[in-house]
């Protein structure tokens, strides 16, 4: 008698796959080791890498990126309690920080060759490195590529090439208690401050350049594992939990900084961040394409500039501070209105250009105001100097505060400002973008003869953006003035190397994604700490820009942060990682 019985049986990896993860786990283990020994003999090389038992410099990098290799090694070799690192992808993740480290350690090595003049000066220690850390890699390229669920049958070669780098949909996750996921939010927030913390403290660039391509292959591991969407839902189901803890880990900053020259590069983030925010309005919501956005931030600065009480200043008023905030958001209103009026009518390449003519004659009229060219307002291309520190109730913010035991100093009372302003325009954005005026952006945005035989009104929607975009530049110049000392038509040129400027403000809002709350403002702080720590590549920004811009376009053009309207209109519904579901907007807003 036959009897049919059910077996499970636990999937096997074949051999090749085994011995794979296997190289790749003792390759990882090899390379953390390596970071206890000295890499070089002498201390010339930035972060002393001469040290056996306390990792320095860009060795703690290779062992931050060994480490994770081996912990999503583990995790996908179905390690128990391991498994909620792999949601998605077992083994893309494990290729990607395989390649990060291997790529950080060469970085290091070939550093110290060419600072102190050839490989001899490396110890045994550099050298275990390099090797562990190409075996590593080795290890990791021999995994299987994780196909996608919707392409499970037999693939050629290029499929499994491009597959290599994508994980598969993850499965739904047991719910977690509101508290746990609470925990799990404000635990991601933290991470990503000591992350951004630990780069604008970088103090040489040979540190930076290596936090970047760890950072460059981590970011894509952490979301090929299926990670950023599983923390993507814990957002969209906890909105303003997510918002809090995105502002307190950003208003706890200039608490960790010892250095207010770091807390300067935070507080010029801030402000370019906010400029962007705004501009997000214009571009990312409504679709209008502004090359002269920067003036409206140059028209705030100058407001609050001539109303500051500067002795430069040729009106000889002065302004509390919030009349100065006001005054520099009307002006900014009113050139946006007069300068959209007549201009939004036009559309594509034509309102660009438009924008770009009224960038520069905004320029070109404040270098002329000095008395010879024309009225004697801005003191011509001296601009307006000496512009006094603010103080509000008391507070002081050129003077160093000591502020729950943590003494701040002048820019770090600066960037607590520009946070506060922040906020406002956040709050602005997503409540336009939630409400029916940010539904009739987008539809002007995606087709206005179709929002138009719907009987939306687009030129006044359409002015609407340009104004509000506008007076939330203007808001964010008056900050900019103070923050500065002086304001200068030479500030807001189209191009210039230092930003912020219209060129670059719209490639911050490109590239951390349009129409997204925190896509512009993770845009403007790398392109602003970028060339700020890299100073070296002066010469050659533009050029690395262009390449950058090239590479984003073809790659990703959503963006880094982007909505799933954007990821359907850039990708074929079969190149998308999330569930088909999932057809609506970005649920989180973030």
């Amino acid at each position: 008698m036959t009897t049919n019985q059910t077996h499970t049986i636990a999937p096997v990896l074949p051999v090749p796959a085994t011995a794979a993860r296997l190289t790749a786990l003792v390759g990882a283990l090899a390379t953390l080791g390596s970071t206890f020994l000295a890499w070089t003999w002498t201390a010339e090389f930035p972060g002393d890498l001469t040290v056996t038992g306390y990792p320095g410099g860009l060795q703690v990098l290779t062992l931050t990126g060994a480490l994770l290799t081996a912990l999503f090694a583990l995790a996908g070799h179905g390690v128990r309690g391991l498994g909620w690192l792999v949601p998605g992808g077992k083994n893309s993740p494990v290729r990607l920080l395989a390649l990060g480290t291997f790529t950080t350690t060469w970085y290091a090595v070939l550093a110290i060759a060419v600072e102190l003049g050839g490989l001899v000066n490396l110890e045994p220690g550099g050298w275990i490195a390099a090797v562990a850390s190409l075996v590593t890699l080795v290890g990791a390229l021999g995994l299987p590529a994780d196909v996608p669920a919707e392409n499970p049958g037999p693939a050629s070669g290029w499929q499994r090439f491009t597959h290599a780098f994508k994980a598969p949909a993850p499965g739904k996750a047991a719910p977690l208690p509101s508290w746990a996921e609470i925990l799990i939010i404000a635990a991601a927030f933290g991470i990503g401050l000591f992350i951004f913390t630990y780069g604008i403290d970088t103090e040489y660039a040979e540190l930076f350049i290596g936090f970047l391509l760890l950072i460059g292959f981590g970011a894509p591991a952490v979301a090929r594992a299926g990670l950023n969407r599983r923390l993507g839902a814990l957002t969209a189901t906890h909105k303003n939990v997510t918002v809090t803890a995105a502002f307190v880990a950003a208003f706890a900053f200039p608490f960790t900084q010892s250095n207010d020259a770091y807390a300067t590069i935070g507080a010029n983030i801030l402000i370019f961040a906010t400029v962007a925010l705004g501009l997000n309005v214009v571009v990312g919501l409504a679709g209008l394409l502004d090359l002269g956005y920067v003036a409206f931030l140059g028209v705030g600065a100058y407001t609050a500039a001539l109303f500051s009480g500067s002795p430069s200043s040729t009106i000889g008023i002065q302004l509390p501070f919030w009349a100065a905030v006001l005054a520099g958001a009307a002006a900014s209103l009113i050139f946006g209105v007069v300068i959209g009026a007549p201009t939004l009518r036009l559309h594509g390449d034509y309102l660009a250009i438009v924008t770009l003519g009224f960038g520069e004659i905004f320029r070109i009229a404040m270098q002329n105001m000095d008395g010879a060219s024309g009225p004697d307002i801005t003191n011509g291309p001296n601009g307006i100097p000496n512009i006094p520190d603010l103080e509000l109730f008391g507070f002081n913010f050129g003077e160093p505060h000591n502020v729950l035991g943590v003494e701040l100093g002048r820019f770090s009372n600066y960037y607590l400002l520009m946070l506060f302003f922040t906020i406002i325009v956040v709050t602005v954005f997503r409540r336009s973008d939630q409400s029916r005026i940010g539904r009739a952006w987008v539809a002007i945005r995606e087709d206005e003869t179709a929002a138009r035989a719907m009987g939306i009104n687009a030129f006044r929607l359409k002015l609407l953006a340009f104004a509000l975009g506008a007076t939330l530049a203007g808001m964010a110049g008056t900050v900019q003035a103070h923050v500065t000392f002086t304001v200068t038509p030479a500030q807001y040129k189209f191009v210039e190397a230092v930003p912020p400027n219209s060129a670059f403000l719209l490639a911050a809002v490109i590239l951390g994604g349009m129409g997204t709350v925190s896509g512009p403002l993770i845009g403007a702080a790398l392109l602003y700490l970028i060339p700020a720590k890299l100073q070296f590549m002066s010469d050659y920004q533009l050029l690395l820009f262009g390449i950058a811009l090239i590479l984003l376009m073809r790659f990703r053009p959503e963006g880094l942060i982007a909505d799933r309207r954007k990821q359907l209109e850039f990708h074929e519904t079969g190149q998308l990682d999330a569930p088909k579901g999932d057809i609506g907007l970005s649920k989180a807003g973030v």
